[in-house]
């Protein structure tokens, strides 16, 4: 071959490479960051960076200490960042060491969607609700636009947030908070309150540039080991898995409110995702058939006091020790949290949360309406 013709050939083959490079670097993710509104369910250290106090054993697994994730490990919102190759996003609480270039999490624990009527010194409800997280990222959006031309590193370019995937996990707090005194009928006379508002915060934010949004439903509490003890409920209450039919059948009646809701929000914007994310059915199926999925126990606390059934003790809460009528005792976790489904009574495991994050990923089945992450993104397997 001619000196010419492998300089031709040297050339169409840096072209083929290039090309193949710029094809792969333009499919990677549409999603550029994500913005994530909630509870402890997704908090990764907002609460804590507001009131430090999380010690040991939270964190025990993957990052072998306290974060301010109420889990042994990683939450929801973690492996959803994996999955979309975008690192864990950081607490818009946390001033030391936040990167914001590819979002921020405004989700804290004990959030509410509804402006609490007590304090946090009162009953342990976070100040933060949602409107208040809906105004942070009002604040957030601003700074960008403020900042950004002088050459701020750490946070992300102006036209970030219409090519954000926008995440709510929230409503827990507002469900369970008064159940006990309040019974299902009396909490179901403000859920069209609590479903309003988050159709009106996603509004909002379609308003700021916002156009896909995950709204995941409500889980099925009353397989929680701490409600099991907590909640008042007979024995004929318990179906064949030893979850409460009552307080779960509340669960769905909301979950319908919600997912009729976000129904005519998508009407209201009809060029925007609104998608409602049934990860009640996924937590349903570990509580239900844990043994199927890699679990030994359902419901279960992995870190609690008192043994038995849920080893949930509502006067020692994970990681606490009390002297209880003389007597002290201590609420620890087990050796093997990869076997419980739950972790502290209320909230999920790190690997119950990677098989829902999993199903958000991978499964189009939960969605409505259909919805797929793949057609925006090359999903990255998560571990």
């Amino acid at each position: 071959m001619s000196c010419w013709g492998s300089v031709v050939m040297w050339f169409h083959l840096t072209i083929v490479i290039a090309t193949y490079n710029n094809l792969v670097e333009s499919k990677s993710c549409a999603f550029e960051a994500i913005f994530n509104f909630g509870d402890s369910n997704t908090d990764t250290g907002g609460f804590y960076a507001a009131f430090p106090s999380q010690g040991s054993p939270y964190g025990m697994t993957h990052f072998k200490k306290p974060t301010g994730r109420a889990t042994d490990g990683r939450v929801i919102i973690d492996f959803l960042a994996q999955g979309l190759g975008l690192p864990f996003v950081s607490p818009y609480l946390q001033s030391i060491g936040s990167d914001f270039r590819h979002g921020a999490n405004f989700a804290t624990s004990a959030s509410t969607v509804l402006m609490p009527q007590t304090s946090l010194f009162v009953s342990g409800v976070s100040p933060f609700y949602l409107e208040i997280q809906l105004r942070q990222f009002k604040q957030f959006k601003a700074k960008v636009d403020e900042l950004q031309s002088k050459g701020n590193t750490n946070l992300p370019p102006s036209d970030i947030f219409g090519k954000s995937l926008y995440t709510f996990n929230i409503g827990q707090n507002d469900f369970t908070g008064n159940l006990a005194s309040k019974g299902t009928g009396g909490v179901k006379e403000y859920l069209p309150q609590v479903v309003s508002q988050i159709t009106s915060t996603i509004k909002e934010i379609y308003g700021l540039g916002g156009r896909t949004f995950l709204v995941l439903n409500l889980a099925p509490i009353g397989c929680y080991p701490a409600f099991l003890v907590e909640l008042p409920h007979e024995s004929s209450d318990i179906d064949e898995f030893g979850c409460m039919k009552s307080y779960n059948n509340a669960v769905v009646d909301y979950n319908k409110m919600l997912k009729d809701a976000l129904a005519q929000t998508r009407k209201d914007l009809s060029d925007a995702n609104v998608i409602y994310v049934d990860t009640h059915a996924v937590l349903l199926e570990l509580f239900q058939h844990p043994t199927s999925h890699g679990f030994k126990y359902g419901n279960k606390a992995c870190c609690g006091n008192g043994g038995g059934a849920y080893n949930f003790n509502q006067q020692v809460f994970c990681g606490n020790t009390k002297e209880i009528n003389g007597q002290t005792l201590s609420a620890t976790a087990c050796e093997d949290p990869y076997s419980y489904v739950s972790w502290d009574g209320i909230h999920a495991t790190e690997a119950a949360n990677k098989l829902t994050a999993n199903a958000i990923l991978n499964d189009d089945s939960i969605f409505d309406p259909s919805f797929s992450l793949h057609k925006f993104c090359d999903i990255q397997p998560i571990g």
